[in-house]
C-alpha cells in the first residue's frame, strides 16, 4: 500500500520504527570508527541515545501497540494471536532490557575498557532482537491490521499514536517538544551524516 494512503497510525509506527533502527544499527559503526581514530567514546551521547530508546519506544510506542493495537487485532484476527502473544512478551522485556544496557554503559564509562567488550555485545543482541521484533510488527501485523480494521478502528489509533512527538521521528510540521530539545541535539549531533549532524561515515545510507 502506497504510504500516502496509509492509515495515520501506520505511518508513525513506521517512521519511528525507521529512527530506532537506523540508530541502533548505526551505534556500532559509530564506536568502530572512534575506536578506529583513536577517539574516546562519546558517553554523553550514549547515555542519551538510550535514555531515548528508554523513554519513547519502550515507555510510549511499546505501551499503545499493547494496549490499543494488539488487543484490537487479536478480536478480528484470532489466528495472530500466538504472534502477539511472542510480541507482548518481547514489549514486557523490553524496559528490563534497556535498563541492564544502561547498566553496563555506565560500567564502561566507570571501569574502563575490560567492560567495554561486555557493552558492545549486549548492544548486539538488544538491536538484533529489536529489529527482528519490529520487522514482525511491518511484515505480519500491520498489513493484517490494514485489511481488517474499520475506519472506526483507525480513527481512534491514529488519535492516539498521533499524539506522539517522538524527537526523532516528528511528522512534518510538527514541532519537537522543547522539553526533549536537547536530547534530540545531543542524539543528532553524535550521529554521522545522513542520519544526523555529525561527520559522515562510509557506507553509512540514510536508513541503514
Amino acid at each position: 500500500m502506497p504510504s500516502s494512503i496509509m492509515p495515520l497510525a501506520v505511518r508513525i509506527i513506521h517512521a519511528e520504527h525507521d529512527a530506532l533502527a537506523a540508530m541502533l544499527r548505526t551505534l556500532p559503526l559509530l564506536l568502530a570508527a572512534q575506536r578506529q581514530a583513536g577517539a574516546p567514546p562519546d558517553f554523553a551521547a550514549l547515555r542519551a541515545m538510550l535514555f531515548y530508546v528508554d523513554e519513547f519506544p519502550e515507555r510510549l510506542h511499546h505501551k499503545k501497540e499493547s494496549e490499543l493495537l494488539f488487543p484490537r487485532l487479536r478480536a478480528l484476527a484470532p489466528d495472530l494471536r500466538e504472534t502477539l502473544d511472542d510480541l507482548d512478551v518481547d514489549h514486557g522485556q523490553g524496559e528490563r532490557a534497556i535498563r541492564e544496557l544502561q547498566h553496563t554503559l555506565l560500567a564502561w564509562e566507570q571501569m574502563g575498557e575490560p567492560r567495554r567488550e561486555k557493552f558492545e555485545r549486549q548492544l548486539g543482541v538488544y538491536t538484533a532482537r529489536y529489529l527482528r521484533h519490529m520487522r514482525r510488527e511491518e511484515t505480519e501485523i500491520l498489513p493484517r491490521a490494514t485489511a481488517v480494521f474499520s475506519a472506526a478502528d483507525w480513527a481512534e489509533l491514529d488519535e492516539a499514536f498521533g499524539s506522539h512527538r517522538d524527537p526523532l521521528a516528528p511528522r512534518a510540521g510538527q514541532s519537537v517538544d522543547e522539553a526533549y530539545a536537547p536530547l534530540r541535539q545531543r542524539i543528532l549531533s553524535a550521529l554521522p551524516a545522513p542520519l544526523g549532524w555529525g561527520p559522515a561515515l562510509p557506507g553509512l545510507t540514510a536508513r541503514p
